[in-house]
């Protein structure tokens, strides 16, 4: 455990995985940050197990310098099976989440899943960190995770099978993670306490849960990453992988878990990862907070 935090670790056995496994066919999934990176993995693989997938991100239109919009993601998800909506949403107006939650549910007759991805990243000590850049990472981050999960639970409660699911890592207060880069760590932070009041407040409701990679995931994300090289990260497949995993779960098999993709595939029984690797057999990075 770490120093002076107690919370769930992922302590689940195979039964978890595997027994109660539901279809995500048909099912809505509202992924957050979906136009690249781990998001639009998530979004795609969805897509090929015939999952209707919302799209919501602020990439309208393309950027040289960040590959991806909305609709080029909409475009894979449905080459791969399955279908989608590309919505234009930037996560920290309030209207803006409550009206891309209603055009969700009027489209796809409901939601099943949310998946909090999208989060602002700047690992940087006190001093090198605008006021604005820590006012971006917690309106994304931690502000942006309630408030559309908020949005989302009055359609959740009314599913089969709903989830919400964040991109977060387990709760840490060792100063090790913190130093470095207060700002960011509070923010993802956020995120991960989110995940566990939500996960109480509706336990036996909904599925709370929080999934985050062993490794360095290869996105834009590494750019802000001092001495990362892309070979020694993974595709953001292995995340994809085990995010579906988890939400074709059974809601009431697990919540307040905070979920390692690489234990998780593991447990689904999962054993060749090299696949994963962007370059296979190079020595792997562990990824942050872990």
């Amino acid at each position: 455990m770490r120093r002076g935090v107690a919370w769930k670790p992922c302590t689940t056995k195979r039964k978890t995985f595997g027994d109660n496994a539901m279809s995500l066919h048909g099912k809505t999934l509202f992924i957050t940050g979906a136009s690249r990176g781990i998001g639009l993995a998530i979004a795609r693989k969805a897509g090929s197990l015939g999952a209707n997938v919302v799209i919501a991100a602020k990439s309208a239109v393309a950027n040289p310098k960040l590959p991806g919009t909305i609709f080029t993601a909409a475009a894979e998800v449905e080459a791969a099976g399955g279908k989608a909506l590309a919505i234009q949403c930037d996560i920290r107006d309030e209207a803006n989440v409550e009206a891309a939650m209603a055009q969700a549910a009027e489209r796809f007759g409901g939601i099943d899943a949310l998946v909090n991805n999208a989060s602002a990243i700047w690992l940087r000590g006190a001093l090198d960190t605008p006021i604005k850049r820590f006012d971006l990472m917690s309106q994304v981050n931690s502000r942006g995770t309630f408030l559309c999960s908020q949005k989302a639970l009055p359609y959740l409660l009314k599913s089969e099978n709903p989830h919400i699911l964040t991109l977060a890592p387990p709760p840490n207060l060792d100063p090790k993670w913190w130093g470095p880069h207060t700002a960011y760590t509070l923010a993802k932070m956020g995120m991960s306490l989110v995940t566990l009041g939500l996960a109480e407040e509706f336990k036996g409701r909904v599925a709370v849960n929080a999934l985050w990679p062993q490794t360095v995931i290869a996105t834009d994300a590494i750019n802000m990453i001092p001495g990362v090289e892309l070979s020694a990260c993974r595709k953001p497949d292995i995340v994809a992988d085990a995010a579906v995993h988890i939400l074709q779960q059974a809601f009431s098999a697990a919540s307040g878990r905070f979920y390692i993709d690489e234990a998780v595939l593991r447990e689904a029984g999962v054993t060749d990862f090299d696949a994963y690797a962007v370059e296979p057999g190079k020595t792997l990075l562990p990824d942050l907070f872990l």
